[in-house]
């Protein structure tokens, strides 16, 4: 039987872990990402809401469509969501490669330590691509290839090359490379 790519809820407390600040800080993501108003964002894989927490925090009247397969993660983040964003947080059960929200809703769509874990990445750039407005961002955050203090096995990891392609096929434009996090590759694309 193949070993599976998806994260073990029963590692909870690595997506917590104080350390991730250092390496994958929220606030640098989101100067980086340069947003403009930005009203609805979707999260992929959303966790425990490391990065749909700060995020929340920073929208005017908007809404974080927090999105994960796991049932363990939502049950989580449905007891730990702080009272001040959790008005603007809203939990979503997905599908592997279906996030059950209309077309050309969000203003960014991201996915921050997953892309490693997909079966199927065109399927989920496509849905990226579905989900985004015309001149919406796509952001894919994952381990680099390489050695780093922690993360996945270096034979699942994604080279930032093959990232950029699977944003390409998926129909996006202006492809590019944040080198901002220490051992995450950080590539955004933005639908035409």
């Amino acid at each position: 039987m193949k070993e599976s790519r998806k994260f073990d809820p029963k590692s909870i407390d690595k997506l917590n872990n104080p350390e991730r600040f250092s390496r994958e800080n929220p606030d640098v993501i989101w100067k980086e990402l340069g947003l403009r108003e930005p009203r609805v964002l979707v999260d992929i894989g959303a966790g425990t809401g490391f990065f749909a927490v700060p995020f929340s925090r920073k929208l005017r009247d908007g809404t974080v469509y927090a999105c994960d397969l796991q049932d363990e993660m939502l049950a989580w983040l449905r007891e730990h969501v702080p009272a001040d964003v959790r008005t603007s947080i809203k939990l979503l059960k997905m599908e592997e490669t279906r996030v059950p929200l209309g077309d050309g809703i969000a203003d960014l769509v991201y996915m921050n330590n997953l892309h490693h874990e997909l079966e199927d990445r065109d399927a989920i750039m496509r849905e990226c691509h579905r989900l985004l407005k015309a001149g919406g961002t796509v952001m894919v955050i994952d381990w680099k290839k390489g050695e780093t203090p922690s993360g996945p096995p270096q034979e699942i990891r994604v080279t930032v090359e093959q990232i950029s392609a699977d944003i390409g096929r998926a129909g996006f434009v202006d492809i590019r490379e944040h080198p901002v996090l220490p051992y995450h590759t950080f590539v955004t694309g933005r639908k035409p």
